[in-house]
């Protein structure tokens, strides 16, 4: 993805189902767990790059121990920071007993972080706040072990305020800024019911049940709490993705598939998804259930987890991300009208490489249909050198462009900021014929199309080549994400920006201010959740024409080659993604009603020039 927008964020659960003296003599260390919580961390690093945090839970502690335990970083590599210090504290003791790692039970009572409970959590600062302090897991700390939790997950909610009422808690500043906070607010607040109503015998799923459907917006998220009971739970739609893996051995959760095989080395049919509006419970003893906690409701699972924000080493996204390239590769032959002879495929690195050899396939298949129709034409009229030359050709790619390191990253004075965002990539010299050949390169999509202009297509510029095609494997994105996904500011949008344009030369600008209108009653109305008023900004162009508008806003202005853009169309996103149907990026469909108010609050933002998230 060109234009670097926040991810979602990753979660690791373990729950070790045996004693520490079983790992230390079926795997040769006591710390089993660690090790696995790490990897399942760092295969899953692609969700979180501004911090990470985890907490871990003692069973059977003595009375006055600490059994909860929670460390966090925002350092610049903050995964191996936490295991870096866990490794240290490892370090001081093995000074006074270097052979502690060979007991089990000193290894416990010493080491702060080796619980038989593990929650891991990778974070992307949503909210621009990137310390410490607002990577998860957020805890709650009492007297009475089951009144001890510690939160994480992956998701956003829209109704925080509305939350911190239910409670009767008037939030800090701190606690109006994150979503956790209200979430932790509220489950600990029916847990602690709980355990007042039949101390020491805590129904977890009761609690979950009357938390969960509280929350608006898409979640994965996970608690330990300190009497040694454990959860993982997935919102009604499975807006994020949830996972789990059980053995004899380790119960196991994360937010992606491959990072559990990875790690635990065990086949795709032994992870399975935790479907939507269940519960994964474990109790003190290790046993687990999936209990439903709230009606399964429309599955809206996340198309962008397939197209972009997921590891591609899982199989089924690696397949789907194939298939996106695939079904864009007739639209892209028709546009160079077939002409393969003198057209250049390449791809914006890294993550679109997979849908990349997805449209390779498609045009290679048109090609090689092509070929057997000409042979067959030829009858007998044929020699070998022909025949040669005919088999011989093949669609044409290159590595056209090469990703740097993130200049943009240590650039802080604006004057000369905009000069390196230029240099954020580069591209490889000779690999087209000046002046002859066409280019069409493949992006996962175009958010806001701010690289494209000022980077990619000023580099692509400079090989000469007769026309720049450039192919989105998503749809155009015209609506705010508000489900774990940094996209809330309607005016970064280049399609949004690409409608106002097609407005404003049609005449049509007015409908701003009357829906600017529509969406002020309906908040005095407080019915801003009932309707997508933006919706009706695009409804009087067609996508071409929206697509059209966006190559002339990331065409820079010195540059003369004709620019083109095609997207994926939502069909074409639907087949090739069938069980990730979410598609509210696109089409302005969301799945909760707190969506509708997010996509309209964003717009009274841009209308009354707020640069402010709109949730």
């Amino acid at each position: 993805m060109s234009d670097e927008i926040k991810h979602e964020c990753g979660l690791a659960f373990i729950r070790l189902r045996k004693p520490f003296s079983y790992y230390q003599q079926k795997y040769g260390t006591v710390l089993y767990g660690l090790n696995k919580l790490y990897l399942l961390m760092e295969k899953q690093h692609n969700r979180g790059q501004d911090g990470a945090g985890m907490a871990t839970v003692k069973l059977d502690v003595e009375p006055g121990y600490p059994f909860l335990h929670r460390i966090r970083s925002a350092a610049n590599q903050p995964i191996a920071d936490i295991f870096s210090q866990i490794g240290k504290e490892i370090e001081e003791i093995e000074k006074y007993q270097p052979d502690i790692k060979s007991h089990p039970g000193l290894m416990k009572g010493h080491v702060n972080y080796l619980g038989e409970l593990l929650l891991g959590h990778l974070r992307y600062g949503t909210q621009g706040k990137n310390n410490a302090d607002f990577c998860h897991p957020f805890i709650k700390r009492h007297t009475i072990p089951a009144r001890n939790l510690a939160l994480a997950g992956n998701f956003n909610l829209i109704n925080t305020e509305e939350l911190f009422s239910l409670v009767n808690i008037d939030p800090g500043v701190f606690q109006r800024q994150s979503d956790l906070a209200a979430m932790m607010e509220v489950v600990h607040h029916f847990l602690v019911q709980a355990d007042e109503a039949s101390p020491g015998n805590l129904d977890i799923a009761q609690v979950l049940r009357k938390a969960v459907p509280l929350f608006d917006g898409g979640f994965n998220f996970s608690g330990l709490i300190g009497d040694g009971t454990s959860f993982v739970t997935r919102d009604p739609h499975g807006i994020r993705p949830s996972y789990y893996y059980i053995s004899d051995d380790v119960i196991v959760a994360a937010s992606e598939r491959a990072a559990i095989r990875t790690a635990f080395n065990v086949g795709e049919n032994e992870v399975l998804e935790l479907m939507p509006g269940n519960a994964l419970i474990v109790d003190r003893e290790g046993n687990y259930s999936i209990k439903q906690i709230v009606e399964p409701k429309e599955r809206k699972a996340c198309s962008f987890e397939r197209i972009y924000f997921s590891r591609g080493n899982d199989e089924k996204i690696y397949r789907e991300r194939s298939a996106l390239g695939y079904h864009l590769s007739e639209p892209v032959l028709k546009l160079i009208n077939y002409d393969l002879k003198n057209t250049i495929f390449s791809f914006i690195p890294n993550t679109a490489e997979t849908a990349f050899y997805g449209l390779l396939k498609g045009a290679q298949d048109y090609l090689n249909k092509t070929k057997i129709e000409r042979i067959l034409s030829w009858g007998n009229d044929f020699d070998e050198e022909k025949l040669t030359e005919m088999i011989g050709r093949n669609v044409r790619m290159e590595k056209i462009a090469i990703k740097d390191v993130k200049l943009r990253t240590f650039i802080t004075e604006d004057s000369s900021r905009n000069e390196m965002v230029q240099h954020v990539y580069d591209i490889t010299y000779g690999t087209l014929r000046k002046n002859i050949d066409g280019l069409v390169v493949i992006d996962d999509s175009i958010v806001r199309g701010t690289t494209l202009k000022e980077s990619i297509i000023r580099m692509l510029a400079r090989l000469s080549p007769t026309r720049i095609i450039v192919v989105s494997s998503s749809p155009q994105i015209r609506y705010p994400d508000c489900y774990g996904i940094d996209m809330s500011k309607l005016g970064d949008f280049i399609a949004f920006r690409a409608a106002i344009e097609l407005l404003k030369e049609q005449g049509k600008e007015s409908l701003l201010e009357t829906l600017l209108e529509k969406c002020k009653e309906l908040q005095r109305n407080n019915q801003l959740h009932t309707e997508n008023v933006v919706k009706q900004v695009y409804s009087s162009f067609t996508p071409e024409q929206i697509s059209a508008k966006i190559a002339q806003l990331i065409t820079p202005k010195e540059i003369n080659i004709p620019i083109d853009v095609i997207y994926q169309t939502i069909e074409s996103l639907h087949l090739a993604c069938p069980t990730n149907l979410g598609d509210w990026y696109f089409t302005g469909n969301y799945p909760t009603p707190g969506g509708n108010r997010v996509v309209n609050k964003a717009f009274m933002n841009f209308m009354e020039g707020k640069n402010v998230r709109g949730y």
